[in-house]
């Protein structure tokens, strides 16, 4: 017996769709509202590590990402100027275990296709075009409503509708991403063949210049700037802006060049960071993944944080019989902290750049992370 029979989820990223899956294998009615039209055929790439790898496993769902990505070991670190050296080869924490690539990079659109895919499979109904607006608590249930419309009662709504959750407004939550003072310059291109795993570039003009495989033939790459107000730069400037800033560096940044020049498009965020304290939940309404938490992606934990939030979730709502406070302090218990040291370590990264710390220990930071993630939630 699970603890809920009928639940709600608002969004359709990871967190919502690795609790969609692993719900309705497990026999409970699921409803997935998304609010835009449509899935999203954009974006660049994602680094995965391998505890989101381990996730994916358990979902069902890793031999077809593993197909649909590009699995690699170690980090290579490249010096900025002529001929670009190589460095430093850095090996990986496998945080998945043994069985798992240390990494994976792939087109996110592949990723969300994949999920989408899986969740159907299980028997979720997923609707486009459905915002959750509203919803109105009871003793033993809550009513949600999409598109200013009842959608119906169900025993848990869960809000998994991003760094902007209008599930955590609703519910009186006013923690917020905030900017932490960097911002990124993102482009998805072909990938050079001596590219074989993540590269980064230290110094030169910007904070951190470096590239992601994602495929055979794809690799997404991206420059680490001191935030500025470049949203709603047109696309012929944008593009131009990550030229010129990629120019001291050389080695693969001289494809990814020609391919922006060729027409790749430049994309360009900020940095956030937020970690909602303790309860998520309120009542039969609880937020996760980018809802609940979000960091720079200096450690590349965003996404595995998120699908962790889903798996522990899950487990408890299968396996338990109730929705009691018992099974809320567990899930907190096992998921605040976890996901407190990646917002605490991501920041803190970013933070050693942003002050112009040299003798920072960034190694034995990253690597005492990666060995406590290396331990499942």
């Amino acid at each position: 017996m699970t603890a809920v029979k009928k639940v709600a989820i608002a969004g359709s990223g990871v967190a919502a769709l690795a609790t969609a899956i692993q719900l309705a294998k497990a026999g409970v009615e699921v409803d997935v509202f998304e609010a835009k039209p449509e899935p999203s055929t954009l974006g660049s790439g994602i680094s995965l590590q391998g505890n989101a790898l381990r996730v994916f496993d358990t979902l069902g769902a890793w031999e077809d990402i593993r197909a649909a990505g590009y699995p690699f070991e170690g980090l290579n670190l490249r010096a900025p100027g002529p001929g670009a050296p190589i460095v430093a080869e850095l090996p990986d924490v496998k945080t998945g275990g043994p069985d798992y690539p240390a990494a994976m990079g792939m087109p996110r659109p592949e990723l969300a296709r994949i999920l989408l895919e899986h969740a159907a499979a299980a028997g979720a109904n997923i609707r486009f075009g459905a915002k959750v607006t509203w919803l109105v608590q009871g003793d033993d249930h809550v009513e949600v409503f999409v598109n200013e419309q009842s959608a119906g009662v169900y025993d848990l709504l869960v809000g998994a509708d991003g760094l902007n959750s209008t599930v955590r407004d609703i519910i009186g939550i006013d923690v917020k991403p905030q900017p932490t003072g960097m911002g990124i310059w993102r482009s998805f291109v072909s990938r050079p063949t001596e590219v074989v795993r993540s590269e980064l570039y230290y110094g030169g003009p910007v904070y951190i210049a470096g590239y992601t495989p994602t495929g055979e033939n794809s690799m997404y790459a991206f420059l680490v700037e001191k935030a500025e107000d470049r949203f709603g730069t047109p696309d012929d400037v944008a593009t131009q802006i990550m030229l010129d800033e990629s120019r001291a560096y050389e080695g693969p940044w001289n494809s990814i060049r020609s391919d922006l020049e060729g027409g790749a498009h430049a994309n360009y965020t900020w940095f956030t960071s937020h970690i909602v304290p303790a309860p998520w939940n309120r009542d039969r309404v609880v937020v996760i993944g980018d809802a609940a938490h979000s960091c720079p992606p200096t450690i590349a934990q965003g996404a595995a944080q998120a699908l962790e939030d889903a798996l522990v979730l899950t487990e408890l709502l299968v396996d338990r019989g109730e929705l009691d406070q018992d099974l809320w302090d567990a899930f907190h218990a096992r998921r605040l902290p976890r996901a407190t040291r990646i917002v605490e370590a991501s920041v803190q990264l970013g933070q050693w750049q942003l002050d112009g710390v040299r003798d920072a220990d960034v190694a034995g930071l990253m690597f005492g992370v990666a060995h406590q993630m290396s331990e499942p939630a």
